[in-house]
């Protein structure tokens, strides 16, 4: 953040205050629990996509442009997110432990997967894969 500061970058000091504020409740919050902080790194990116996508469609181009820049800003925070073949290979591999065969058994799946990708993968993304390999 001094660094963003001192670089006089507003719109990457502004992100970075609310990352750090959030970081700051969630501490707060869990007490002496550990915080995940690519959870939170997560949901607000979540936030800042869900945003821009809502100016989006009520026609507020530079509002969602804003939205857009901060969300980038937290990823680049993030972990590296998995590539497709990687994605796919731990989707396979838990499809095979469980037998699972049929868009039933999703739940499961989906159960099993996320831990693994902690943080490196979308769950709207995991979702999508799990789904098509058991209806494949």
């Amino acid at each position: 953040m001094t660094t963003a500061l001192k670089a006089g970058d507003r719109e990457r000091v502004g992100a970075l205050r609310l990352i750090s504020n959030e970081l700051q409740k969630a501490q707060k919050e869990a007490g002496a629990k550990e915080v995940d902080e690519v959870a939170i790194l997560q949901r607000e990116r979540k936030r800042r996509v869900e945003a821009a996508d809502a100016y989006r469609d009520a026609g507020r181009q530079d509002l969602a442009d804003n939205e857009q820049r901060e969300a980038d800003l937290i990823e680049q925070y993030m972990p590296m997110q998995l590539s497709d073949d990687e994605l796919h290979a731990i989707v396979g591999d838990v499809v095979a432990e469980t037998g699972a065969s049929s868009p039933k058994e999703m739940g499961k799946v989906m159960s099993m997967v996320m831990p693994r990708v902690q943080g490196r993968a979308d769950g709207k993304r995991v979702s999508a894969v799990v789904r098509e390999k058991l209806t494949a």
